[in-house]
């Protein structure tokens, strides 16, 4: 396969994904779906194996990330891979929700209001 091609990420709506290409290919998407509260629930991230090891899952998370803060709007990371970026990387003016867990009952960091 040819590294010929310059890597893009765009917002696929039609999809609901964020998509990473190399030139006209898909390289990967990261998913995502509005919830009742209008934030964008990301359920699920996948590179393509012939673009592994590349660097493009973090370039791809990064960027949707990136362009969700600027739209001003929510995340709710749900896949491992996006929650693992939300806590080690630090993205300007993202709103992070947590969705609740079995030992973050109770928590400030569950809106109760909206579970």
């Amino acid at each position: 396969m040819s590294d010929d091609g310059q890597i893009t990420v765009e917002r696929n709506d039609a999809k609901g994904r964020y998509e990473i290409r190399q030139g006209d290919t898909v390289a990967g998407f990261t998913l995502f779906r509005a919830d009742d509260h209008g934030r964008l629930v990301f359920p699920h991230t996948e590179i393509d194996p012939a673009f592994g090891g590349r660097g493009l899952g973090s370039a791809l998370v990064g960027q949707a990330l990136a362009d969700v803060a600027a739209r001003g709007e929510t995340v709710v990371p749900v896949c491992p891979f996006v929650v693992k970026y939300v806590q080690t990387h630090d993205v300007e003016g993202l709103d992070v929700r947590w969705r609740p867990t079995a030992d973050a009952a109770g928590s400030d960091d569950v809106d109760a209001a909206d579970a």
